[in-house]
């Protein structure tokens, strides 16, 4: 079975195709009649990243009070990162920085998945949306650094 999953960065017009085999195809069709991105809020992947994050927080209000300044504090901050180095990239003039900074978002996206893991084999709740949310940003966040590189947008 085939899904499709459609996002733009910028004047570009991404499709990720999954296969019968469970491999992503990255299907790009350019020079769609949209404006480009002015601020880092118009990039669908700042907001998939923000909605991640509000997500977290609601999560990680329902852990143990003893979680308070430990698995709680250290999952929010790197949800947090991930939608702030997205942000603090999008004004980078040059391609390798911004890639740096996408790169950066890439690790803490990596962080959140493994307290994700960790909180759930704690008996803290059930992530798999979270995970799947996850998966999505990560998804669309490798797209646009592999373009940034490319393009040099």
């Amino acid at each position: 079975m085939e899904v499709e999953v459609e996002y733009r960065i910028q004047n570009t017009e991404y499709r990720i195709q999954n296969t019968e085999y469970g491999r992503q195809k990255l299907m790009r069709e350019v020079n769609m009649d949209r404006n480009a991105a002015k601020t880092f809020e118009d990039l669908v992947v700042w907001r998939k990243a923000h909605q991640f994050v509000l997500s977290i927080y609601r999560l990680t209000a329902t852990f143990p009070k003893n979680e308070a300044y430990g698995l709680t504090i250290q999952m929010c901050r790197a949800a947090v990162s991930i939608p702030a180095n997205i942000a603090e990239g999008f004004k980078k003039r040059g391609k390798s920085d911004k890639a740096r900074f996408m790169n950066i978002a890439q690790g803490s996206l990596e962080e959140c998945r493994y307290y994700l893991i960790l909180s759930r084999d704690l008996g803290y709740g059930n992530t798999d949306e979270l995970l799947k949310a996850l998966d999505e940003v990560a998804r669309i966040l490798n797209a646009y650094r592999k373009t940034i590189l490319e393009t040099g947008f």
